[in-house]
């Protein structure tokens, strides 16, 4: 299809009429032509390719050379002549399609069947639980994975060398040794460090749900990963009591897990929070009555919860103090509770799931079940 390009010494409407009525006809005989999906294609690069094209080296050379009063004119009829090789190329490829489908295609056989994904587990479970607290009029906080050991530990009230550090075996970030101990990186142990992050950012009243994935350094097996995710609350204003903590969960609870559930408290120990307790529900299972999953106590243990340690809003005054704002977590006239659980025990019990590994294996045969 190569051909050269002519050259135009007058740009006159009569000389412009004959040579582009000229190209139209080779446009259209060439058209004529094509016969298979290589031709087409060869038809295509040939007058439309972006390199090579012939209409794109004929625009070049004819408005290059032409004078300004007649650049309008050229345009428009390369624009008309574009047009009909851009048409002639549809209809070329409607016929074609045409005719494949009279020539062995059966219309009535059903379409491929797309497959529609589905929300994973956990990603579902957790969301019914941040959704249950933002009916509650909570909004949703989120901080980095990777944190400092204050935001993890110091401001939480772990001090260095505090027993309860051990509960929560670390996964540290290497060559971290010469730094202060405070500003050492880590894996987050739980999503605690956003509630500090966001009381330093925001005045009281704070009432945040915090969902996130942890990282600990614990050994798996069906009950335990060295990564999971969970779900905290924190509540601060004035005049917060532990009842408000305890009506909330329990209304949290019963709206998750159905009205007929019960909830009772238990005292526990948690640093950043006193008084601290662990709450239970009563069996989703067998309704309080006593099975094999409830280990046949008719109660099961779902989460931590307590009042704001003061020293947590203590350390939250230093610390905006040491960014030049004002200290407002004034504890004469604020409290707070909060509280955390872990998704994926959740999601286990709420799907009958045994091994937590399966969560994390990636494995289509487990998770087309949720499809």
């Amino acid at each position: 299809m190569s051909a050269a390009i002519p050259e135009l010494k007058q740009f006159d409407e009569a000389e412009l009429d004959r040579v582009f009525t000229g190209l139209e006809a080779e446009v259209a005989a060439q058209a004529r032509t094509l016969t298979s999906g290589e031709s087409l294609e060869a038809f295509r690069l040939h007058w439309l390719g972006r390199k090579q094209g012939r209409l794109g080296q004929l625009s070049a050379a004819w408005l290059k050379s032409a004078p300004a009063p007649a650049k309008p004119s050229l345009g428009v009829r390369f624009n008309q002549l574009k047009a009909q090789i851009e048409s002639l190329l549809q209809d070329s490829l409607q016929q074609r399609q045409a005719g494949s489908r009279g020539s062995g295609l059966d219309i009535t056989l059903p379409g491929a069947a797309l497959r529609i994904g589905a929300e994973h587990p956990l990603v579902k479970t957790m969301a019914e639980i941040v959704n249950v607290f933002q009916r509650m009029g909570y909004s949703v906080s989120l901080g980095p994975e990777v944190e400092t050991d204050f935001y993890n530990f110091e401001a939480l009230n772990f001090p260095p060398n505090h027993p309860a550090r051990d509960t929560q075996d670390t996964l540290v970030i290497a060559a971290q040794e010469q730094k202060p101990l405070r500003e050492r990186l880590l894996m987050r142990t739980h999503t605690s460090p956003v509630q500090i992050r966001s009381m330093l950012e925001q005045a009281p009243p704070l009432h945040l749900v915090i969902p996130g994935k942890v990282h600990r350094n614990d050994a798996a097996d069906a009950t335990h990963s060295p990564v999971f995710h969970q779900v905290e609350g924190l509540c601060v204003d004035t005049n917060i009591t532990f009842s408000d903590l305890k009506g909330t969960l329990d209304h949290a609870m019963k709206a998750f897990f159905g009205s007929a559930v019960k909830t009772r408290f238990f005292p526990s120990f948690f640093p950043f929070t006193e008084p601290s307790a662990d709450v239970q529900i009563s069996c989703i299972f067998c309704a309080g009555k006593g099975c094999r999953k409830c280990k046949h106590s008719g109660w099961i243990e779902l989460l931590g919860c307590g009042m704001v340690d003061p020293a947590v809003f203590e350390a939250v005054n230093q610390r905006r103090l040491q960014m030049g704002r004002e200290p407002v977590y004034d504890i004469r006239k604020i409290s707070g509770f909060a509280f955390g659980m872990g998704v994926d025990r959740i999601a286990m019990m709420k799907y009958g799931i045994g091994d937590i590994g399966l969560l994390y294996s990636g494995d289509l045969r487990f998770l087309e079940q949720f499809a």
